[in-house]
């Protein structure tokens, strides 16, 4: 029994580590922008992790950029916040998503692998309906 639940746990942690794998970093970042993580706020700087799960925010006059592990390219301007909710990214799989919820703000957005693989696999959710991406570039301003 004990053997069963070692083995057990060590697929677990395993599973919970893989969770916590940065999906995408920061690229640039102008004025106030942070990046928060299972309760826990960071100054967004260039290179810092954003996990699936992470609430990005922008302040007044400020902006960010992110480059996802699929190449995918977000940019946010002021006053802007977007939750990632859901990445997968494992071609080889066929596990391919990218869900995220903006908010409010600003975003210009540029499809990367996953968006040409599986376009029906990425969508961005907004107060007002969801944008479903077939791997192309766009803008969206959410307005509170």
């Amino acid at each position: 029994m004990f053997k069963f639940t070692f083995i057990c746990g060590c697929f677990l942690s395993t599973a919970l580590w893989a969770g916590d794998a940065p999906v995408a970093y920061v690229k640039n970042v102008m004025g106030d922008a942070s990046v928060t993580t299972g309760g826990k706020i960071v100054k967004a700087e260039v290179g810092t992790p954003v996990l699936q799960g992470s609430v990005l925010r922008t302040g007044a006059k400020s902006s960010m950029g992110l480059t996802f592990k699929d190449e995918t390219i977000m940019s946010f301007g002021p006053d802007t916040q977007l939750t990632v909710d859901e990445y997968l990214y494992a071609p080889a799989q066929g596990k391919l998503s990218l869900v995220s919820r903006l908010a409010k703000g600003s975003m210009n957005y540029v499809s990367g692998i996953i968006a040409k693989l599986q376009p029906d696999a990425v969508s961005i959710n907004t107060p007002a309906g969801i944008i479903g991406v077939r791997g192309t570039q766009f803008v969206v301003k959410v307005e509170e």
